[in-house]
């Protein structure tokens, strides 16, 4: 009797520790690599961001998602990048100002879950371009942000997105994005 209940539980170990092991495997899968050395790799360099001057949050958690604010690019001497696509700002100066844009969202993010590699996928993405109404290329602007993701985040970084034209945005700026993230709790 006493051989067939350590044989039980012998097998029941067995089984928990081949789940468990499993378990491991998936979650390896997913984080192959670190995300904050890979944002070093890409010779990006994340800085405080600044306190929202009006009534609003950077960024909000509810569960396991993080809803970002609107942010708009700025230079590296933190100057705001301003001007309509389409008159004052080539698509390439476009797509640029949407990769600072993405960087300072990297920023908040931070600050906000601590690590980012707690980051399990970029869900959703609105780009609006500051645009003529005759441009229609709202979609190459925002890919400077859209391609930042996936260099950081690979597979993780794809993300449901829209990229709209406005008649205008605060300050003049050229874009402003928002994005939702989901992270591990």
């Amino acid at each position: 009797m006493k051989f067939l209940r350590m044989k039980y539980l012998l097998i029941i170990g067995f089984i928990i520790l081949s789940t468990c092991n499993s378990i491991y495997s998936q979650v390896n899968e997913l984080y192959d690599y670190d995300v904050e050395k890979r944002i070093k790799e890409l010779n990006i360099t994340l800085q405080k961001t600044s306190k929202p001057i009006a009534n609003y949050l950077n960024a909000v958690q509810t569960g396991n998602l993080v809803f970002l604010s609107g942010k708009g690019p700025r230079d590296k001497d933190g100057n705001l990048i301003t001007g309509k696509l389409g008159k004052d700002l080539t698509v390439e100066q476009g797509y640029v100002a949407a990769r600072l844009v993405a960087i300072t969202q990297l920023s908040a993010l931070k600050e906000q879950i601590g690590d980012l590699n707690k980051v399990e996928k970029i869900v959703k993405v609105f780009g609006m371009v500051n645009a003529e109404s005759d441009f229609t290329n709202h979609p190459e602007v925002i890919n400077g942000f859209s391609d930042l993701m996936v260099e950081v985040f690979g597979e993780r970084g794809k993300h449901a997105r829209a990229a709209v034209g406005m008649g205008s945005l605060p300050r003049n700026i050229a874009c402003e994005i928002d994005m939702v993230v989901q992270i591990k709790e």
